[in-house]
């Protein structure tokens, strides 16, 4: 007896599942991700890294300069990884551009748009985004609404531009809108532990403790790592790294 030869299906239902993909991805075949190159971080993320052509957010972990600057370090050192310049939108110049060098972020990759209130650095933010040739756009902004976010996120999808909501605030009030649910893929806090312990008197290299605190379609989690280095890249401190401390990571209460 032959073998039977599958079916092949129908063009017209072909061409349905294509455009259903397309609206499914954007418009691109696939979504392509940005490793960290941490293992214990990839494997938490769906595809093994930070999607691309997606809105993810970052905030600090306190209400003080220290866990904000981790936070914007942080930030730079994504933006960092991807290739092609990258748009920095924000409400004051008050960025040190030396500390994002030392995140990998070097000064002639990075335009700065400064746009005063949450509007126009969301504006900023948005057209940044669907304009298509930049590795990456960072916006700092202390209120993101569902609704400004879906804009975002759609705009990352339409030109597949890496997006980062860096949430910063600058007043009490402003923290409590923080748990308030947005459509971004990922949302990331980052709070400035003591720095990396030397074999002789010095300032070790810092450290981190970088929460995933919602991640479509995966789970959150907690991380104690050390900072970007020059290349954006954080490193497990060298008490994990050599197995002495369990580097399983801990769950967290997920937020939306």
């Amino acid at each position: 007896m032959e073998a039977m030869t599958p079916e092949r299906p129908h063009p017209a239902l072909l061409a349905l599942r294509a455009e259903i993909k397309g609206i499914e991805t954007g418009g691109r075949a696939s979504r392509e991700v940005l490793p960290f190159g941490l293992d214990a971080m990839d494997r938490r993320l769906p595809g093994g890294g930070l999607a691309l052509g997606a809105l993810h957010e970052v905030l600090g972990g306190g209400a003080d300069a220290v866990h904000g600057a981790a936070s914007s370090l942080f930030a730079a050192g994504v933006a960092a990884r991807t290739q092609g310049s990258v748009l920095w939108c924000l409400a004051r110049a008050d960025l040190f551009a030396p500390s994002l060098a030392q995140a990998g972020l070097s000064p002639d990759r990075v335009i700065y748009v400064e746009a005063g209130a949450d509007e126009g650095v969301l504006e900023c933010f948005e057209e940044g985004l669907r304009h298509g040739g930049l590795g990456a756009v960072v916006g700092e902004v202390s209120r993101l609404t569902m609704t400004a976010s879906r804009r975002l996120q759609l705009a990352c999808e339409g030109s597949g531009t890496l997006g980062i909501a860096l949430r910063r605030w600058r007043k009490p009030s402003d923290a409590a809108r923080f748990d308030q649910p947005t459509a971004s893929v990922t949302r990331w806090r980052v709070s400035a532990l003591p720095s990396s312990p030397l074999p002789s008197p010095g300032v070790g290299r810092a450290r981190w403790q970088v929460e995933l605190i919602r991640c479509r379609a995966g789970a959150p989690a907690q991380f104690h790592l050390e900072a970007c280095d020059e290349t954006g890249r954080l490193a497990l401190p060298a008490d994990l790294a050599d197995g002495s401390v369990p580097q399983t990571p801990r769950a967290v209460r997920a937020v939306s």
